[in-house]
């Protein structure tokens, strides 16, 4: 017998969140026996109940795998455009999770929960029904829930005591919202306020829901504010480029244009586009160069790239030679960029500058850290300094594109190359009579 979803759950709208409460337990309990349900759920309840059946998912206490650990659970908290907007979401939801006694969680895409905050005795009670910083609540691991559920419909949610599927969870209450990439529509995470199904709310689901457009809004002002700064990289490029030519952040939006109007405000860009020349709707044949932040497509009307090589699209210098300011300098058929460095961006880019086969994660991190378990702190930083400098970096493993070339302008003296670094591979170079 499969469950009917009616598109109207009237009758247990009209009833006390108590005697929802009860009448939702033997809705649930009819459901889990397929017979006969004494009053459909609703839909998106009936829904989910669904999924998690024909899962064969524990109705009583779900899966339980491992939170994660103190390490990836910060690469992630690092890596999460949701971090942009933790001030948002904190002042949309906190004071009011506070007030009425529950909690604010924020999931990311996976499930993961990043942060939870809010009242100091729900969050106890959290603890166990493991519901804690690094634990998992999609729905094929913790069955209908307000984060689960949200992110599989990438809707709003309202799942209320015993619309819970496992059975542990009927004494609480949670409201969840999707938040959303504003540059690319991709699914960032949730945001939740759970708490005990005594004390809920009906309209706790339109604040959650208010704040999450809200925090999606501030995401699309801070795009907003990226494209002028690469507008501001891009002019002087553009305003030496012979022929038709358009500048894109890294998801494709149009930050400036010569010679050509493209007909949409977004390109469609491959996931490699620097292999070699690609073809874009309305532009044709183009050879893509790095910025700082996005591309520099240059339409090539017959054209081929410098020296006939598609192959071939730039050359990187990396100057070492100030002992307190270091940059990598682009330079390409179309201009030229120069990006300041990190010190530890700096020690990367170097590193991988001696070793132009490539570095594990593992590796990289013996080499910055003398410690080859540091891989999530490599991955993020390595993920940031892509961020900044564009896909001149290619990955497993890790390496300059094979399509550029790189020289490193290192100082007079052994001891003043990146004097205050101590990672390993920094010292072994120091004490080489030839760096390269």
């Amino acid at each position: 017998m499969r469950i009917q979803h009616p598109r109207d759950a009237g009758p247990l709208a009209a009833l006390s969140p108590a005697e929802s409460a009860r009448l939702m337990a033997v809705i649930r309990e009819a459901a889990l026996s397929r017979g006969r349900l004494p009053l459909p759920a609703r839909p998106v309840i009936g829904a989910s109940w669904d999924r998690m059946l024909r899962l064969g998912l524990d109705p009583d206490h779900g899966r339980a795998p491992r939170p994660l650990g103190l390490d990836e659970l910060e690469l992630r908290r690092r890596q999460t455009r949701l971090a942009e907007v933790l001030p948002t979401l904190h002042s949309g939801l906190l004071e009011a999770a506070e007030a009425a006694g529950h909690i604010m969680i924020i999931a990311d895409a996976e499930g993961r929960v990043l942060w939870i905050d809010g009242h100091r005795g729900v969050r106890r009670q959290a603890d166990g029904i493991a519901l804690v910083e690094g634990s998992h609540w999609a729905e094929d691991v913790a069955g209908t829930s307000g984060i689960g559920t949200a992110l599989a419909v990438r809707s709003p949610v309202r799942v209320h005591s015993a619309e819970h599927f496992v059975s542990a969870f009927h004494t609480w209450s949670c409201a969840a919202a999707p938040v959303h990439d504003a540059r690319d529509g991709r699914l960032l995470g949730v945001v939740d306020i759970s708490g005990p199904a005594g004390t809920a709310h009906p309209t706790v689901l339109s604040l959650v829901t208010a704040t999450a457009r809200w925090a999606e809004g501030e995401l699309r002002l801070a795009h907003s504010r990226e494209l002028e700064g690469l507008r501001a990289v891009a002019a002087p490029l553009l305003a030496r480029v012979r022929g038709k030519a358009v500048v894109v952040d890294r998801h494709g939006w149009v930050a400036g244009v010569t010679g050509v109007t493209p007909r949409e405000r977004r390109l469609p860009l491959p996931k490699a586009p620097y292999d070699g020349p690609v073809w874009l709707p309305g532009l044709g044949a183009c050879a893509v160069e790095p910025l700082p932040g996005g591309h520099l497509l240059r339409v090539l009307d017959g054209e081929t790239l410098e020296g006939g090589d598609p192959a071939i699209w730039g050359h990187l210098l990396l100057d070492l030679r100030q002992p307190h300011r270091w940059t990598l300098t682009f330079s390409g058929p179309s201009g030229t960029w120069t990006h300041e460095l990190s010190a530890r961006h700096a020690e990367v880019l170097l590193v991988l500058a001696a070793h132009p086969e490539g570095r594990t994660a593992a590796q990289l991190a013996q080499d910055l850290f003398g410690d080859a378990t540091r891989t999530v702190t490599v991955r993020a930083t390595v993920s940031r300094l892509r961020g900044r400098v564009g896909a001149v970096l290619a990955h497993r493993p890790y390496r300059i594109a094979e399509s550029v070339r790189i020289d490193v302008a290192a100082p007079d003296r052994p001891a003043g190359l990146l004097p205050f670094s101590s990672a390993p591979a920094v010292a072994r170079l120091r004490g080489s009579r030839s760096l390269f």
